[in-house]
């Protein structure tokens, strides 16, 4: 059962802010494309809708601290780890580490970052306002377990 995910992405122009650095902002998105990729690669979308009804993942917590600046045409590895499964939501640790410096591998990946971003399941009657709480499907919280703490609070 995962509990670890990781995808690699390049920094663009698009991605940094007037001092050529990556905005902040940015790895906010990040984490939210690594949470969509991983819970693809288990069969699941995070918004789907069926029989008129809605179900999703709101985002109910999120966090970032940085720790190395990331520059145009760096390479990031980002690591998606499950630190809690509940039956109506989920929370991630995510790692960001820097693999190439502006093109040139890293001998040494370099911590760049850490995040945290926590989901809940729900519903919406398609066409209505009203957001209610929602079991996540049991298919989906079978394939997750929980990663070792030890696993998001490394240096």
């Amino acid at each position: 059962m995962p509990y670890e995910f990781s995808m690699r992405r390049r920094m663009e122009f698009s991605d940094t802010d007037m001092a050529g650095i990556v905005h902040f902002a940015n790895l906010f998105r990040f984490m939210e494309d690594t949470e969509h990729a991983f819970i693809r690669s288990l069969g699941f979308r995070v918004h789907a809708e069926q029989q008129g009804r809605m179900n999703g993942m709101v985002r109910v917590h999120a966090e970032c601290d940085y720790h190395q600046p990331l520059r145009y045409q760096d390479e990031l590895e980002i690591r998606l780890l499950v630190e809690r499964r509940g039956r109506r939501s989920l929370r991630y640790r995510f790692l960001f580490f820097k693999t190439e410096d502006r093109g040139v591998p890293l001998t040494t990946p370099l911590l760049s970052a850490r995040g945290a971003l926590a989901v809940v399941s729900v519903n919406r009657d398609v066409g209505q306002d009203e957001i209610i709480p929602a079991e996540l499907p049991a298919e989906l919280l079978e394939q997750i377990e929980e990663a070792p703490p030890e696993l998001w609070k490394q240096d």
